[in-house]
């Protein structure tokens, strides 16, 4: 599902030469939960962002679903990200006056859909992530756990097949990280979607099939994890 050939991304800053991914090659199957671990700088974010299409690698190939994104235009990737691919950040990035139901449909407008299939989908995943009670409730009135949840359902609403998770526990606590863990594993067992997930925890990364540990813009080494599915 995603796939990197020898890809390096350089930035320039400041005079200075920063290398943010060097050569990596890298294949996740569909259905897979991916996680990548190490410490700030290391190159997990920026890998994330190449294949969301937020950045653009220096050199290499990059496939997702098989595709090649060398020859994507800007209308290609606003594509894949509306239809292919769903992002859950860290600081939740909700809109401050929508409430959550409208925080959740807002993916589903921007791609022209409205009326009552709308509404059925909202509804629905915010079951998934048990938030319908709290549905009219803006973001200043839900707690860090409330928010994450909803964000979550905001990046699955249009069903994509790759979920990108960058640091998604980060703002919360041991408690309410752990939920949204078991949540995200929930999800790829009930859907069969790709997760890549990034994260300084080593608790959260546990939950992937597979870790990869990053340094210095490297994959160093890989563990894999054997796991009961939790979800029919």
């Amino acid at each position: 599902m995603v796939r990197f050939e020898q890809v390096s991304k350089i930035y320039e800053r400041g005079g200075e030469t920063i290398t943010g991914l060097d050569r990596v090659t890298i294949e996740v199957a569909k259905g897979d939960f991916c996680a990548f671990i190490g410490p700030s700088g290391c190159g997990k974010s920026t890998l994330l962002n190449l294949v969301a299409g937020l950045d653009m690698p220096t050199s290499g190939s990059i496939f997702l679903g098989g595709r090649s994104t060398g020859q994507f235009a800007s209308d290609d990737w606003t594509r894949v990200r509306r239809e292919t691919v769903g992002i859950i950040f860290q600081a939740f990035h909700l809109i401050p006056g929508l409430t959550a139901a409208e925080n959740v449909a807002f993916p589903l407008l921007l791609r022209g859909e409205r009326g009552a299939s709308v509404q059925t989908r909202v509804e629905k995943v915010l079951e998934l992530v048990s938030m319908t009670a709290r549905r009219h409730h803006r973001p200043s009135e839900l707690s860090g756990g409330e928010q994450q949840r909803v964000a979550i359902a905001r990046a699955i609403v249009h069903q994509p097949e790759i979920i990108l998770a960058d640091e998604p526990t980060g703002n919360l606590d041991s408690q309410h990280g752990a939920e949204i863990i078991v949540l995200l594993r929930s999800l790829v067992e009930r859907f069969n979607q790709t997760l890549l997930l990034v994260t300084h925890s080593t608790a959260a990364a546990e939950a992937a099939d597979y870790v990869w540990a990053m340094k210095d813009g490297q994959l160093v080494s890989m563990t894999q994890y054997e796991h009961v599915t939790v979800v029919a």
